[in-house]
């Protein structure tokens, strides 16, 4: 398959990304395409559409093994299911699938067509190797059942960012990182209240720590 485009966003690393798209709307991406691509005419039609599908590769060292089990965190990384009847990355292709806000569309002579889109769960600098339209009279079945996923109301975490650290963080994606700490970035499986866990965002490092369900970020570099 084809790279047609890359999406950058605010996570340097997979650790913080949430589990699934659309999530945190706040979360802002730009999907630039490759040069061969850059051509105005294969996106015409494309700002009529509220979302988009984008198809993607995963980033080295996923999809290159895989089983045919594995452990979602939605079940707290302790019980198996079948790989299919998951969205894990280990799997015999590694291609993912995420459907995305599309905000608007920006022309410009050094980059072609940028999609400006909101809610995307991937890595900065992945590879695109698809885009559809969400359809909705096709794609939105309201009487789909969920399975093991079927409960979308998770708890989420009380955020705790002290006062001396919010001049640290860019005013503009505030809000997006409460909402990403409130999901609970750790492993499902991890609970160790003395552990200090971190990860990359728009630039900055986020150090932070969970009891209970409260999260307290203790440092920003």
């Amino acid at each position: 398959m084809k790279t047609i485009a890359k999406i950058r966003t605010d996570f340097p690393t997979k650790f913080g990304i949430p589990r699934q798209s659309g999530l945190v709307d706040e979360l802002k991406g730009t999907v630039v395409f490759e040069p061969e691509y850059r051509n105005a005419d294969a996106i015409r039609g494309l700002e009529d559409f509220s979302h988009i599908w984008l198809l993607w590769k995963f980033s080295t060292g996923e999809g290159e093994s895989w089983s045919p089990t594995v452990r979602p965190p939605k079940l707290g990384g302790n019980t198996r299911m079948g790989v299919f009847a998951t969205r894990s990355p280990f799997r015999p292709n590694s291609i993912g699938l995420s459907c995305v806000r599309l905000k608007k569309i920006e022309f410009n002579e050094a980059t072609g067509a940028v999609l400006h889109v909101s809610g995307a769960d991937l890595m900065d600098k992945t590879e695109i190797v698809d885009i559809k339209p969400y359809i909705p009279y096709a794609d939105c079945h309201p009487d789909a059942t969920g399975g093991f996923s079927k409960d979308s109301s998770s708890p989420q975490l009380n955020v705790h960012i002290p006062e001396e650290l919010l001049s640290l963080i860019p005013a503009d994606k505030l809000t997006a990182l409460k909402k990403v700490l409130a999901l609970d970035p750790r492993p499902a499986y991890h609970n160790d209240e003395n552990r200090v866990y971190g990860f990359g965002f728009a630039g900055i490092e986020v150090k932070f720590t969970v009891s209970g369900s409260f999260l307290h970020v203790c440092k920003i570099e």
